[in-house]
């Protein structure tokens, strides 16, 4: 897959990224997570960031985590490292990247302690159900990624792609249902997104699913 760099990316002034976005071309393989943000501490990886509104609040939140967003819209994923480098956060960066390519190919075994996927393109029409990101095999690289005791989270408000994921989930090995822990808002386990506060006001009902990795 084709991806801009992050020159190319701020081209033109509009958003500032030095630091915060990375070449996903130009990272070794593996990454080396550790000498990316100058320290061992645990990582936590949001698959499809949008506008970055999540991470800002849990980078924030958490100054004793590493945080790394990927994000495939050029735009977001430069708009979102602008956000974070005039906020100061030193713990998270941004990947522009399709996650389905970049995991296999930059992440290591065990990389990180939590996966957050939240509103994900449902992708409604049947025929292309085919490109909806939570499938079989890439539930098995998220597997391989995560730590033993690391946490998978998902969140969408689409009913049909949530039977979908729940099918996918219930035939997964090497993952046990847990109780959706509390995130960025302090009641009813709230993430915190833009798309999250969009259909609250509009009174979509969501459906959340917590796997922990067993195996």
């Amino acid at each position: 897959m084709r991806t801009e760099s992050p020159q190319h990316l701020a081209r033109g002034g509009k958003w500032d990224t030095g630091g915060f976005l990375l070449d996903a071309a130009a990272m070794p393989r593996p990454a080396d997570l550790a000498g990316l943000y100058g320290n061992a501490r645990p990582v936590e990886l949001e698959i499809g960031s949008g506008k970055g509104t999540f991470l800002l609040a849990r980078a924030k939140a958490r100054p004793e985590v590493n945080f790394l967003g990927i994000e495939w819209a050029g735009a977001y994923a430069a708009y979102c490292a602008d956000r974070f480098r005039r906020h100061g956060l030193a713990n998270v960066r941004m990947v522009h990247a399709d996650a389905t390519y970049f995991l296999p190919k930059h992440l290591a075994a065990a990389a990180v302690q939590r996966v957050h996927i939240y509103f994900p393109d449902p992708w409604p029409k049947r025929r292309h159900h085919r490109r909806r990101s939570i499938q079989r095999p890439f539930l098995a690289e998220l597997r391989r990624v995560l730590t033993p005791g690391g946490q998978l989270l998902i969140v969408t408000d689409h009913a049909d792609y949530a039977q979908h994921i729940h099918r996918v989930l219930e035939g997964a090995p090497g993952f046990a249902r847990i109780d959706f822990p509390k995130m960025v808002d302090a009641e009813d386990g709230r993430v915190g997104t833009n798309f999250e506060r969009k259909y609250i006001a509009q009174g979509r009902p969501f459906y959340r699913f917590a796997r922990l990795r067993i195996r």
